[in-house]
């Protein structure tokens, strides 16, 4: 199947201050790939470049060297026509449902924004508001009310309604469950996998958590310094990994028995003392 998003050796740094100053890399030739519908997981702790490689993927950050192309089109930085058209087939749900949502505008606004800046009329925007907060389990007089009257959970489903609203084919993101508390996060994640069922939408679903990304991905993609060292499918990567880092990430994992949560704690302690 030909990839919708393929991302080829890309390299992404940033300048640093001084006229002498080097500049930092914190990408270092990464490559991957999306087919039209899938989940990639991509997972690594803070400051492994994970953002910086969905940020690159939304044109939002200059890249070195490599390429990145959307169905079959380059993605380039940049506020032009060609930004404005991808806009309608890969949008972004960010980490933070308190502060990705504009405080000062009415959920209504909020989601037909974006459809009214691609030529929607008034009227039709309203009515495909309607249909969003529907297909979001958000009951029809949300849109008549502002963000700071919802939950955490609920104002995440309102940003994914924001994301769906010109209907993209790809969806950055960017650790939309990291806020929420554990029960909020399972019922958000299943409702990202029934839009993609119903939809066909593919995700980058970035993530620090191994176990959020096994329960959504189709194939995960471990990141360590700017760097993949480890991809394969969701059951390989989460069940049988193979880099030392992979297995950190896994035993860092919480779960509920606290014997096993007590053996995986002991073996990170492990792996750390042995450099790996």
């Amino acid at each position: 199947m030909t990839p919708l998003l393929e991302v080829k050796d890309l390299r992404v740094e940033y300048r640093a201050k001084g006229f002498h100053a080097r500049a930092n890399e914190v990408l270092h030739g990464v490559s991957i790939e999306i087919a039209p519908g899938e989940t990639l997981g991509l997972v690594g702790e803070s400051g492994s470049g994970k953002t910086t490689l969905g940020r690159a993927v939304l044109g939002l950050v200059p890249q070195s060297s490599g390429q990145i192309t959307f169905d079959g089109a380059p993605v380039a930085p940049g506020l032009g026509k060609q930004r404005r058209a991808l806009a309608r087939d890969i949008q972004v749900i960010f980490q933070d449902p308190y502060t990705s949502l504009n405080p000062a505008m009415l959920v209504s606004d909020i989601l037909s924004e974006p459809l009214i800046a691609q030529g929607r009329k008034a009227k039709d925007a309203r009515t495909a508001v309607r249909a969003l907060l529907d297909r979001v389990a958000l009951p029809s007089d949300a849109e008549r009310r502002y963000p700071r009257e919802f939950s955490g959970g609920q104002r995440q489903r309102i940003a994914i309604a924001r994301a769906l609203a010109l209907q993209p084919r790809l969806i950055v993101c960017d650790e939309p469950v990291s806020a929420l508390d554990l029960s909020t996060q399972a019922r958000v994640l299943d409702l990202l996998i029934e839009i993609q069922e119903q939809s066909g939408v593919a995700y980058l679903f970035i993530s620090h958590d191994l176990s959020v990304v096994h329960h959504i991905s189709h194939r995960v993609a471990v990141m360590l310094r700017g760097e993949l060292v480890e991809t394969g499918s969701a059951d390989q990567v989460t069940g049988h990994p193979k880099h030392p880092y992979t297995k950190k990430l896994l035993l860092s994992a919480p779960v509920a028995d606290p014997d096993e949560q007590a053996n995986r704690r002991a073996e990170r302690h492990r792996l750390v003392e042995a450099g790996m």
